[in-house]
């Protein structure tokens, strides 16, 4: 507290200070106030940008994960093969989509993490699960490797080797698709799963009743053919 002093009368007497200490008190604590608003302020535009500098590294490398290829192949009869894969590297999934020439779609999901074939043949109320082969990560491998320079392949009819593999469907060993990883479970929402293993041949006694055509950058062509095995 500030006291000021005045002469009156040859005697000193205590008097109200009126020279602007107050004054001068108020504006020394408004530069104060001004300074931590301010900092507040930028603090918070801080946080923002850093919060859109997290999201969008986030961001950027999953939508460069996935990737849509194109392999284009015409098949025996001379028709072209309409197929489409999207290649997930960070997820290490490749989904093939192969359109028949009635114009309806088949889903193909080869799961690399966990070793892992899923078809979901579009006539059908089933996903069919195989285990993957040497030959499987080949083939697969093949398209993740090349896919990172290119985005569409023109195979040559001439030069592509054309493989089939029949699948003997394991009916009494369904699958409970809650116990798949979560790519297989949003392939196969709703329908049933089952285990396929590879065979030789459906034999005489059995029929064929669908196959799927997959072609891989390597200049293959596999067509797999399912067929029920005996009981």
């Amino acid at each position: 507290m500030v006291r000021c002093w005045k002469h009156s009368d040859n005697r000193l007497e205590e008097a109200q200070c009126t020279d602007g200490g107050s004054a001068a008190s108020s504006q020394s604590h408004f530069p104060h106030k001004a300074f931590w608003v301010s900092l507040s302020a930028s603090l918070l535009l801080v946080i923002v940008a850093l919060g859109l500098t997290g999201h969008l590294g986030l961001s950027q490398p999953h939508s460069r994960s996935s990737q849509i290829v194109r392999i284009t192949v015409p098949d025996q009869t001379g028709v072209l093969i309409n197929q489409s894969a999207v290649v997930d590297q960070q997820n290490d999934l490749v989904t093939f989509s192969v359109t028949s020439t009635e114009n309806r779609t088949s889903t193909v999901l080869f799961d690399i993490k966990h070793g892992l074939i899923c078809y979901k043949p579009v006539d059908q109320e089933s996903c069919f699960l195989q285990k993957m082969e040497e030959s499987d990560y080949d083939n697969v491998h093949s398209l993740l490797q090349e896919s990172t320079h290119k985005s569409q392949f023109q195979l040559s009819g001439n030069e592509t080797q054309r493989q089939t593999e029949f699948l003997g469907v394991l009916a009494a060993s369904q699958v409970d698709v809650s116990t798949l990883e979560e790519p297989l479970q949003a392939l196969c929402q709703e329908r049933s799963v089952l285990w396929t293993r590879r065979a030789d041949g459906p034999g005489k006694q059995r029929l064929v009743y669908f196959c799927i055509d997959i072609c891989f950058p390597s200049n293959i062509c596999v067509s797999v053919c399912f067929y029920y095995l005996p009981e």
